[in-house]
C-alpha cells in the first residue's frame, strides 16, 4: 500500500498555472461576449497599438528636444545682450 497521494506531481505551481489558464480563458470569452467578435484584441491589434505608442513617445521626445533647444538659444541670446550692455 502506498502512502503518497493520488498524484505526487501536482504542486502549488501547477494549481496556480491551471487557475491562471482558466482565468485567461474566462476573460477571453467574456471579452468576446461584451465587445463583440470584431473588436476583440488580437496580436496584430496589440502590435499596432505598441507602434502608435512608440510614435507618440518619439513625437513627445522630439517636441521636448525642440523646446529645450529653443530655451537654450533664448538664454544664450539674453546672455549676449547682457554682456553688450555697459555697466552703470
Amino acid at each position: 500500500m502506498s502512502t503518497t497521494g493520488p498524484n505526487p506531481n501536482i504542486g502549488l505551481t501547477t494549481i496556480s498555472r491551471t487557475v491562471a489558464s482558466l482565468a485567461v480563458g474566462v476573460v477571453h470569452t467574456l471579452e468576446r461576449a461584451v465587445v463583440g467578435e470584431a473588436r476583440t484584441r488580437t496580436a496584430r491589434g496589440n502590435a499596432w497599438e505598441a507602434v502608435c505608442a512608440d510614435r507618440a513617445r518619439a513625437d513627445r521626445r522630439a517636441e521636448l528636444n525642440r523646446l529645450v533647444a529653443e530655451l537654450a538659444a533664448t538664454g544664450a541670446a539674453a546672455r549676449q545682450q547682457r554682456e553688450r550692455q555697459p555697466i552703470s
